[in-house]
């Protein structure tokens, strides 16, 4: 499998653990199987502040740092659990059970994606709540 990234300028990857930064516009050609994330999709743990950004950081965390994957899959259990108990949408707990389906066969870089559109969904959620306690 031949996986091709641009990086800007500056712009962080993750490889195996190992933090790179791209000086200049650099693209790299991965041809075997390796844990890669790019800057834009780390998230820091400061910026974990809701339900679903917490399910993400606790993905990526297992997904990064498979060393202690057994932690990370508790946290991921525990977080998975408290944004299933407050989401009521049939289509958003459709998206969580494809994030845990993912998670339990290790596809924790294709979760991610499923927590992107969590998170969306959450903040589209808050802000229509937000008028209302006005």
């Amino acid at each position: 499998m031949t996986l091709r990234i641009s990086l800007r300028n500056g712009e962080p990857v993750i490889v195996n653990g190992a933090v790179l930064r791209a000086v200049g516009r650099t693209d790299l050609v991965l041809e075997n199987d390796a844990t890669i994330l790019r800057g834009r999709d780390v998230m820091k743990p400061q910026d974990a502040t809701s339900p679903a950004k917490q399910l993400y950081f606790a993905c990526m965390m297992a997904y990064i740092d498979p060393a202690d994957l057994e932690r990370h899959q508790q946290t991921l259990l525990e977080k998975l659990e408290v944004l299933l108990g407050a989401l009521q949408a049939p289509e958003a707990k459709a998206v969580c059970v494809a994030f845990a389906n993912k998670v339990s066969v290790g596809q924790f870089y294709q979760a991610l994606s499923d927590c992107r559109w969590l998170i969306a969904y959450e903040a589209e959620a808050l802000a229509r709540l937000a008028p209302a306690a006005d």
